[in-house]
């Protein structure tokens, strides 16, 4: 059953990918959004956190609902959001950013040794 969780994730993906060129990123200022896949196979964002200063913010609020699925037992893999008119794809190496599903995905938070994420390049090694 483990095996087939990153396969599943995989299809996700592709399945969102598919479907990129129709699909924009909400563009409120300030409000965080997390995506989910309807059961008729569309998509729906759903409002997470108004007020949001920035990106890393939304990020962060992206993760805690994440580490919070996994408390009650649902394993997410990869979260998908949005802020101001950009894709957050919050993955095991960090959260990348795009403009839609289907151009090239930029690292704007790298993971730390213990999981936490930070700013790449923020965190001196010794």
């Amino acid at each position: 059953m483990t095996r087939l969780a990153p396969m599943a994730a995989a299809a996700a993906v592709l399945t969102l990918a598919g479907c990129g060129a129709h699909l924009e990123a909400p563009s409120d200022p300030g409000v965080c959004w997390h995506m989910v896949q309807t059961n008729d196979g569309g998509f729906r964002f759903n409002k997470l956190a108004d007020h949001q200063p920035n990106l890393e913010n939304c990020a962060a609020r992206l993760e805690y609902m994440r580490l919070n699925f996994g408390r009650l037992g649902l394993r997410e893999d990869q979260v998908i959001g949005a802020y101001q008119g950009q894709f957050l794809f919050l993955q095991r190496e960090g959260v990348f950013t795009a403009r839609n599903l289907e151009t090239t995905r930029y690292l704007a938070l790298v993971r730390t040794g213990d999981g936490r994420l930070a700013i790449p390049g923020a965190i001196k090694q010794q």
